[in-house]
């Protein structure tokens, strides 16, 4: 497996909800982590829904065995001809945002409808798990009346979702306080939301939101039409089974009667191999070095902590870290080590930032400051945060100049790659690994069990001094793996490096490049999409390495999620169709430079600021959407083929690789193609 491929693949097993990690140190990826090929934000729901297996019923429509019980929450008529079964995640700003669109759905077809809820608490979330079982206890109190109030004031505030901000919502809605208690410090419900997870696994739903809609999967925050287009189609059916003779309230019995009772590919597979997964037993040999560190030197517990200062996920954790101190004092010393991820633009400046203050003695300084502002991290912004922390700025300025420190940085990179830590922020404490921006419960039960082993160390003899040094003398310095025969399957299936995909590019595509190139790289993107934008300069760098050796087609692939997204594909295919490729990629750049602006009037002022357009036929063609079937049929070419991918996507001879990758990504994957060319 290639090195792209192999970081593809850990970043689906970290995206696909079930399999991505529930466990601290089993996975590759971690909750809350970012993977080097992108971040974790909008995978839930990028698949292209009704992607899977054979048709089950007699009017060739897939359909699912859901089960619906008393056990479940319902909002609408119980007799309805539709039932949607939701799977969501109150963490998930995904499930928010479809919200509205389901209480219109609601509203529209009264009567007719009814809405399931299932419980699927993402790990990465780390508050959804005790949200789900809140609402659930409403459900216990009060029936599903309850339990939908109780959704509503969870959804408006998902931003606060702590154990005491779920205390004061109890009391809001009045449940009774010593049950509510009972039930979440008891995890009376934990059952039941597993059981949930469970069965939306089975059905390959691991991503939210997730509906059902009777027994039709549909993956993703779609847009109301996507939604009425199915249950237009399912009123039909219904009606026709009632005249029938077919009761209402016996309508989804019937319709799913047949269906499948999981995942068809699942079905139809012969006993799979045992999986490989991280040892989470095993320490590694992370030594700290002179690398900065907050805590006595003779801690019984060393937190190594591999860290982006323009990561998310590594800021969120920041505050955990913090109360990691303050728990256990000077029992616990935390090291840090960079690890600026490639697509973060400033993140290796900052990163030498940081060790620039560390230089004058003010990293920790530094380090709070770049995490406060890490939407600023320019060399400007960086020399006004040295001057504020009254750091030498000659000093400051020459280290950022001469690059003083990217050796150890990189040493530091490449000491996380072998320890399979490749992603944002990663921890090992006392060598073993602890993955992503988890709870500050995760770090105490392991910190606990280290503390507690060191402490049997330093009373057999070991000074404190050495006992770190002791713990990691024999340890691993590679990432160690075992079989997991009982592992599930993943979301997605790994990609195939020898795999090559049929997908046609002759002639009406725009390209770059050499049109006869022994190298043919077809870039499924998504105008919309903040990752496409990322790996445009890695595009760039590639036609200007390679040069003739290559040829880059642009696909359309607009995620249904993406609002403006088709439109934009549209708009650019129009400008392309009346302009050629010149004008296209002008446009093209318009787009990505203005990603937050792509309005139906922003999208005709760029065609405007583009020139040579008509711009009659250009508003024409948006108006009666000449140009949606060819984007739907360069979406549906990548069906055809058997590939499943999010945005960006690039197929290099015909094999894939998925995301924002690094240069060297591409350049060995590209090498490898120029090498089986000649």
């Amino acid at each position: 497996m290639s090195k792209g491929s192999a970081l593809v693949s850990i970043l689906f097993a970290f995206l696909s909800g079930v399999v991505m990690g529930y466990i601290v140190s089993n996975s590759s990826g971690g909750a809350g982590s970012e993977e080097v090929t992108a971040e974790a934000h909008e995978a839930a729901g990028n698949e292209k829904p009704g992607a899977a297996a054979a048709p089950s019923d007699e009017g060739g429509v897939q359909r699912f065995k859901v089960p619906v019980t008393a056990a479940q929450p319902v909002k609408g008529a119980p007799d309805a001809l539709v039932t949607i079964v939701e799977i969501s995640d109150f963490q998930c700003p995904f499930c928010k945002r479809v919200e509205p669109t389901i209480s219109q759905l609601l509203t529209d077809y009264k009567g007719k409808l009814r809405v399931v809820w299932r419980n699927n608490p993402l790990p990465f979330h780390s508050n959804a798990g005790p949200a789900a079982e809140l609402a659930m206890e409403a459900m216990a109190q009060g029936g599903s009346d309850k339990f939908w109030k109780a959704h509503g004031k969870l959804f408006d505030n998902q931003t606060a979702l702590t154990r005491e901000n779920l205390d004061g919502y109890a009391q809001e809605l009045g449940l009774d306080q010593a049950k509510y208690k009972a039930a979440l410090d008891n995890h009376t419900h934990k059952a039941l939301i597993d059981a949930d997870q469970q069965m939306a696994s089975k059905f390959d739903a691991r991503g939210t939101p997730a509906f059902f809609i009777n027994g039709r999967f549909l993956s993703g925050a779609q847009p109301i039409d996507k939604f009425k287009e199915i249950v237009d189609d399912e009123l039909k059916r219904a009606e026709k089974l009632i005249k029938s003779g077919v009761a209402k309230k016996d309508v989804y019995t019937a319709l799913t009667k047949n269906a499948l009772t999981q995942k068809a590919e699942e079905a139809a597979a012969a006993p799979q191999a045992p999986k490989r997964q991280p040892d989470p037993k095993a320490v590694y040999k992370v030594p700290a070095g002179d690398s900065p560190a907050k805590g006595p030197a003779d801690a019984l517990v060393t937190i190594i902590e591999f860290s982006d200062f323009q990561c998310p996920f590594c800021s969120r954790v920041e505050g955990t870290i913090k109360q990691v101190h303050e728990t256990y004092g000077k029992d616990v010393r935390v090291v840090f080590k960079q690890n600026p991820l490639p697509f973060h633009q400033n993140a290796a400046i900052a990163a030498e930032a940081s060790l620039a203050a560390h230089d004058q003695g003010k990293f920790w300084e530094m380090h709070a400051k770049l995490f406060a502002n890490q939407q600023a991290l320019e060399r400007d912004k960086l020399e006004g945060y040295a001057k504020e922390l009254g750091l030498n700025e000659a000093k400051f300025k020459a280290s950022l100049d001469s690059n003083k420190h990217k050796a150890q940085i990189d040493a530091e990179q490449k000491l996380a790659q072998s320890l399979g830590a490749a992603g944002t922020p990663s921890f090992f404490v006392n060598g073993r690994s602890l993955r992503g921006a988890q709870p500050f419960d995760a770090f105490k039960a392991l910190i606990d069990e280290e503390l507690a082993k060191a402490k049997q160390q330093v009373a057999s003899g070991t000074p404190r001094a050495q006992l770190y040094a002791k713990i990691i003398e024999n340890a691993a310095t590679e990432q160690k793996m075992i079989d997991a025969p009982n592992a599930p399957a993943p979301a997605a299936a790994e990609p195939d490096d020898n795999k090559v995909y049929q997908i046609a590019s002759a002639g009406k595509y725009p390209f770059k490049g050499n049109p006869s190139a022994k190298v043919t790289i077809q870039q499924f993107s998504d105008f919309q999409c903040p990752f496409c934008t990322r790996v445009e300069p890695t595009v760039k760098q590639i036609i200007d390495t390679y040069g003739s050796k290559v040829k880059v087609v642009w696909r359309n692939y607009p995620l249904p999620f993406h609002q403006n997204a088709m439109p934009a594909a549209e708009a650019a295919t129009e400008v392309f169709q009346q302009a050629g490729a010149d004008k296209f990629w002008k446009y093209h750049e318009l787009l990505f430079a203005n990603q937050q602006a792509l309005s139906r009037a922003d999208l005709e002022k760029y065609a405007e600021q583009v020139g040579g357009i008509n711009m009659a036929k250009f508003k024409s063609a948006l108006d009666t959407n000449k140009n949606k079937a060819s984007v739907q049929a360069e979406m549906d070419a990548v069906d055809k083929a058997g590939a499943r991918i999010g945005t960006p996507s690039f197929f290099i001879n015909g094999k894939l690789l998925q995301g924002a990758q690094p240069f060297d990504a591409f350049k060995t994957a590209i090498d490898k193609a120029l090498a089986e060319a000649k």
